[in-house]
């Protein structure tokens, strides 16, 4: 009987599991494409920079990010449209434009950084093949499966891809760490007034808050919606919009939950060994290997490469979607190459010209960081932009904010909005 018991437990945990799994969507896969080799990076830098002393920033993230992702998820299912297209729509041309101007270089050297990055880092775990040859190789096999792969098939690939970054959960258990210190820097902000401090908090807030993760999780949604409209009657209800916040609430909450152990990994390990400049992605998995041991050089390598394969497609979808949006073409990852050709021709040039930074002696770790910069000045705008548009009736209809959500969005406005200012003010003082 107890036998019988325990098979019965099983099934119904694995059923739990299964269950879940299945809700956990775009917003999952969303907020485990934000800890790309861009974000390891900038975290990897926080920490060897400053120790545990940011810790304090991934408690406070969560609930902003959390909060606007929530909100263009709530555009994507209601207008079934993405950012760019209720902009085009309902605002001005000239808008979406100028939204498409200002992500299109921060989007290509985000791309570009996290190749040289998956470059960098496979050639440190097998030396023998030149770190061109793999960025030739991976930026092949992610435009093969984005323009073969149907959007289901992809979606599923990505959400798969969303566990290689529970191998940065494991790394702090390898090495010696003060957990009463850890609870102390995560619950005390320690504020740093200068100006490498401020540059790196804008860049972990760029990071975090992206803009180019608006666009994705608006229209991802619009695609879900899209797709189960043509299976079967879709009625968006209260539960349909619970299951959807459980689905962003959770991918942002695992975004936080990596970024806190990666800041806490280097913050432990290369800190309190001197290390304090990180120049290079593969820099921070090498200064790991005789601090922690090959075990957590090689977690920290696997995960680079796993991180890019999930955020490079996020990031070439989101910039098809803002220029397919933005000049009305077709546009969708559910369309085969020849039914949305300009979409996919605008993905191809954007890794094209991600992997041509490769010439431009631009190393990994500046066009990271200047890309996270580039996001931390601009997202600010797009707060404010996917606000309006969630307190306009005449687009939301009932879905319109609550209080809530309202209040989330203008502190990561001032939060963010802060942080640039800070910055500006310490680069002439």
């Amino acid at each position: 009987m107890s036998q019988e018991k325990a098979i019965k437990k099983t099934r119904s945990i694995r059923t739990r599991i299964a269950k879940t799994w299945k809700v956990l969507g775009p917003g999952m896969i969303t907020g485990a494409s934000d800890d790309d080799p861009s974000g390891i990076a900038t975290y990897s830098q926080a920490g060897a920079g400053f120790g545990l002393s940011t810790l304090w920033t991934a408690l406070i993230t969560f609930p902003l990010m959390a909060s606007i992702q929530e909100m263009c998820a709530r555009i994507g299912v209601v207008t079934c449209k993405g950012l760019s297209g209720v902009l085009r729509e309902h605002y001005s041309r000239k808008l979406g434009i100028a939204m498409m101007v200002f992500s299109f270089p921060a989007i290509v050297m985000n791309i570009g950084a996290d190749i040289e990055g998956m470059g960098a880092v496979a050639h440190m775990l097998l030396p023998a093949v030149p770190v061109f040859a793999f960025e030739l190789i991976f930026t092949a096999m992610i435009l093969f499966g984005v323009i073969q792969w149907s959007y289901q098939k992809l979606a599923g690939v990505l959400k798969w891809l969303c566990l290689v970054l529970l191998l940065y959960l494991l790394i702090p258990f390898l090495v010696h760490v003060e957990w009463g210190q850890v609870w102390r820097h995560t619950v005390m902000p320690a504020i740093h007034m200068d100006k490498d401090f401020f540059e790196i908090l804008v860049a972990i807030l760029g990071t975090t808050i992206s803009p180019y993760l608006f666009f994705w999780q608006a229209t991802m949604e619009a695609e879900d919606v899209a797709t189960a409209q043509r299976r079967r009657r879709l009625v968006i209800d209260r539960r349909f919009m619970e299951k959807i916040e459980a689905d962003v609430y959770s991918g942002m909450l695992f975004s936080n939950v990596v970024m806190f152990f990666i800041i806490l990994t280097t913050g432990v390990v290369l800190y309190n060994a001197g290390v304090r400049k990180i120049d290079t992605v593969e820099q921070a998995a090498l200064a790991l290997k005789p601090l922690a041991g090959n075990l957590a050089y090689a977690l920290f390598a696997m995960g680079v490469i796993g991180t890019g394969f999930l955020a490079i497609p996020v990031l070439g979808g989101s910039l098809s979607y803002i220029v397919a949006e933005t000049f009305n073409w077709r546009q969708g990852l559910d369309k085969k190459f020849n039914e949305a050709p300009a979409f996919y021709v605008t993905m191809t040039l954007a890794l094209l010209a991600g992997l041509c930074l490769d010439f431009l002696n631009i190393s990994p770790i500046q066009a990271l960081l200047y890309t996270a910069i580039l996001y931390g000045l601009t997202a600010p705008v797009m707060i404010v932009l996917v606000m309006h548009i969630c307190n306009n009736p005449k687009i939301m209809g009932a879905q319109v904010n609550k209080r809530g959500s309202n209040i989330l969005g203008a502190l990561a406005l001032i939060l963010m909005t802060a942080s640039v200012v800070a910055l500006i003010w310490f680069q002439f003082h």
